[in-house]
């Protein structure tokens, strides 16, 4: 049986698909989505209904798979005939939107991925991923289910392990692709992982306000420069 989709729309003009980072809980993401709905038609989705009556009940593992057929269901349920959206994804949104491109790229006019976290493409992929999981992945991590649980403690459960091994395809459609880095994070893991990805997968590299929350930290300016890439020419639906 297909999953129910969770998803808000806000906004007016070309369709802009938002999958957030962590668990996909849209938390805090207020002041970004209202920002871009000037602009456009917003869809925050939530593939696991947190934001939606589902936190606190049980969650299988995760794959950026499920994340983007469901991405997909969503474009297509509000998507107008004819037409490409844009779609951007921030963390373990950003490898969804990967395999958003890779395995469903006909309705996509462009892709931004910011700080995606699929540290295994680096040639120390396997060293680097390990100290990311170690850093995050504590004992003490807060529950995933029942009536304390949180969106962190579903991302650490469900979310890390399988997204952090996730390595994206190669894909053709890299000219509809944007690597980004927050200028906060220069130097750090996941700087590194979107440059290397930019350049591997034939895609742009852009660097945008603050560090890996800089959704959170920077709305305006975020915002204001995500319009700016898909809108400017940077990106092309040919």
């Amino acid at each position: 049986m297909t999953e129910p989709l969770h998803h808000d729309v806000t906004g007016s003009g070309p369709v802009l698909l938002i999958l957030p980072g962590g668990a996909g809980h849209p938390m805090g993401l207020g002041p970004l989505t209202e920002r871009l709905a000037r602009s456009f038609t917003v869809v925050t989705y939530d593939p696991l209904g947190l934001a939606h009556g589902r936190l606190g009940l049980p969650v299988p593992d995760q794959r950026p798979a499920d994340w983007s057929d469901g991405a997909h269901r969503a474009l297509e349920a509000v998507l107008p005939p004819g037409e490409r959206a844009f779609v951007f994804g921030t963390s373990s949104g950003g490898i969804a939107v990967l395999d958003l491109l890779a395995r469903h790229p006909a309705r996509l006019a462009g892709v931004v991925a910011h700080e995606p976290p699929c540290v295994t493409v680096l040639p120390d992929g396997a060293e680097r991923r390990a100290e990311l999981i170690g850093q995050l992945d504590r004992p003490e991590r807060p529950p995933a289910e029942g009536a304390s649980a949180t969106p962190m403690g579903v991302f650490l459960a469900h979310v890390l392990h399988p997204f952090t091994a996730y390595v994206p395809s190669v894909t053709p459609d890299g000219h509809r692709l944007t690597l980004a880095a927050g200028a906060d994070s220069r130097g750090q893991l996941l700087y590194r992982t979107a440059e290397f990805l930019a350049d591997r997968l034939g895609g742009r590299f852009a660097e945008f306000p603050g560090g890996h929350l800089g959704t959170l930290d920077h709305p305006e300016e975020f915002a204001g420069l995500l319009t700016e890439t898909f809108l400017s020419g940077a990106h092309t639906s040919a």
